[in-house]
């Protein structure tokens, strides 16, 4: 089967993949769409360290094929969308109701597939790139079969982890300001969760011109080439900063903007081994700078929320699609990504 290879030198198109039948606990899908997120070109140029060769991909939704045993909330020929968030369901965190603080939620590294009779890993215990990937059964979310499997994939990245932000992790509240530096998928879904919330100001922040109309569809109310702009219109800070880019200047520039009782959410990927810096006197106006990861979500209940909530065109899934692509035009979708051209590209098989 046709799968996108990362062999720690480059990423390419394969067609001699094969992959295990679902053993117990597991699903098997038949991949229809993968979103081609930042986090998949961090593999590729270093900033994700992840063990070669791997199956890229991780934002994608299909149909089931089979399921292993114990499986009972997906069957056959269900449409779900993937979640990367493998967490066991028996800690003290799954409990809580904190899916991704779970010590397991990203998996160990498994081989499911192989090529030329030697294994090849999964990346972010999903794998999407492939024509079929296995994942647990908490990762697979069943979807109405009304919503288009190109946009339904989105909903297993970009959009739970940049509206789970806003709901979820900051919490933000109606007349809340907010700014949100770098509009890709990230920060797209970050303004319209900020929308969807109520949210007054909402200041978009990105050094694209050309990323404006889409930032003002999704929700932003101001659109600035820089966080200057975003200091004029809100001269006493911002209660919400999100940092949706992942360089560590702008980290600085996200906790500069906060008011009082403010707080800078960083969604942004930086290289694993780099330090921002603030001053720290700052802080003592009860100013917070809050992690978040994969939008503080519980995907099984947050995808079903979304999932409504695009039914009822409250949010927006198919504007996220800019461009698809046969998964062997995989090099021109990571080029028009890289070039900032898509919010969102998407492979299909």
């Amino acid at each position: 089967m046709r799968g996108v290879v990362f062999d720690g030198a480059r990423a390419e198109v394969v067609d001699d993949l094969e992959i295990r039948a679902p053993g117990p606990g597991e699903v098997l899908v038949a991949v229809a769409a993968a979103g081609l997120c930042h986090s998949d070109l961090s593999v590729i140029d270093g900033t994700i360290p992840f063990p070669p060769p791997v199956v890229l991909g991780h934002e994608g939704a299909g149909v089931v094929e089979a399921v292993g045993a114990g499986v009972v909330h997906v069957a056959s020929g269900d449409h779900v969308a993937l979640s990367t968030i493998a967490n066991c369901g028996a800690c003290g965190e799954c409990h809580r109701g904190r899916p991704t603080m779970c010590r397991k939620a990203i998996g160990t590294p498994d081989q499911p597939f192989t090529r030329g009779g030697k294994p090849v890993y999964q990346f972010a215990a999903n794998s999407s790139f492939a024509e079929r990937t296995i994942v647990k059964g908490v990762q697979a979310v069943k979807i109405a079969e009304d919503i288009p499997l190109t946009s339904a994939a989105l909903i297993g990245c970009a959009v739970v982890t940049g509206v789970g932000a806003a709901l979820n992790r900051a919490k933000v509240d109606r007349g809340d300001s907010v700014v949100v530096i770098g509009t890709g998928g990230i920060g797209l879904n970050v303004l319209q969760g900020a929308r969807i919330a109520g949210a007054g100001v909402i200041v978009a922040v990105d050094a694209n011109p050309e990323k404006e109309a889409v930032a003002r569809r999704f929700g932003a109310t101001h659109f600035f080439g820089s966080t200057e702009g975003a200091r004029e219109v809100l001269p006493h800070g911002a209660d919400h900063a999100f940092e949706c880019v992942g360089r560590v200047e702008l980290v600085r520039e996200a906790v500069d903007l906060l008011d009082r009782h403010g707080q800078a959410v960083l969604l942004g990927m930086p290289g694993a081994k780099d330090e921002a810096s603030f001053v720290v006197a700052s802080m003592f106006l009860d100013k917070s700078i809050l992690g978040c990861r994969y939008g503080s979500s519980r995907p099984q209940r947050d995808f079903a929320l979304y999932a409504d909530l695009y039914r009822a065109g409250h949010l927006l899934l198919d504007e996220l699609v800019t461009a698809t692509y046969p998964v062997e035009d995989f090099a021109a979708a990571v080029a028009d990504a890289e070039a900032g051209r898509v919010a969102r590209g998407v492979l299909t098989f």
